[in-house]
């Protein structure tokens, strides 16, 4: 048997009562910058389940928040598996032109969108997850188009899970050898890039990257305790 330790794998966020009610809130602050950012009916975060490679919702602003968390799907389904699978963003502005999307998987969720923007998030090489945004509104928003202002996010908003990947293994560690001593807080700076580099800058968006790192000084905070 192998003595290494293991590798630090996907979120697994798991039910409130579990005690991790501050994760889950930075991840609904995630969803809900992204919403924010494209003035979208929908964003979501869908996180690999290692164990299957399956896509669950872990986080949902707008269309399907109250019943969608938990929900899954085969890693590989439509535009969000495809994102998954190639490591690449993509944006689809009809999906009912795209051979890719899948609408028997939409309609059971209760929303079609009628188009969808999907890019991986990657941490460590690795893709966890799926940033996935529907219905995003016709407004310009930035020089660098849809498709780099999405990867530009996602790859912020992988930051952010990456900070939740080291206080999971960080309270693994702990939970392992209860008299260790807390390791180097080393989020904030995380989150700042965040704040740093989102493709707007509107007060609305503002506003909500700052309730994302407050979410993150609480988290940490509780985590000291």
């Amino acid at each position: 048997m192998s003595t290494d330790p293991p590798k630090a794998g996907p979120l697994q966020i798991g039910p409130p009562e579990r005690g991790d009610l501050p994760q889950r809130r930075l991840l609904q602050s995630i969803v809900e910058v992204a919403r924010s950012v494209f003035g979208a009916a929908a964003a979501s975060v869908l996180l690999v389940d290692e164990a299957n490679g399956d896509l669950v919702f872990e986080a949902v602003a707008g269309e399907g928040e109250h019943h969608l968390l938990g929900t899954r799907f085969p890693g590989g389904t439509g535009i969000a598996g495809w994102a998954m699978v190639s490591g690449q963003p993509v944006v689809i502005d009809d999906v009912a032109q795209n051979t890719r999307f899948a609408r028997k998987a939409a309609e059971s969720t209760g929303y079609v969108p009628r188009s969808i923007m999907a890019a991986p998030l990657i941490c460590e090489g690795d893709c966890i997850g799926v940033l996935e945004v529907l219905d995003h509104d016709s407004r310009q928003r930035c020089d660098l188009g849809d498709m780099a202002s999405l990867g530009l996010l996602a790859t912020e908003m992988a930051t952010v899970l990456e900070l939740l990947l080291r206080l999971r293994s960080r309270e693994a560690d702990r939970a392992a050898r209860p008299g260790a001593a807390p390791g180097p807080q080393d989020g904030p700076p995380l989150l700042q890039r965040v704040a740093e580099r989102l493709p707007l800058a509107s007060d609305h968006v503002a506003a909500t990257v700052t309730k994302l790192l407050v979410m993150a000084d609480e988290l940490l905070a509780g985590d000291d305790g």
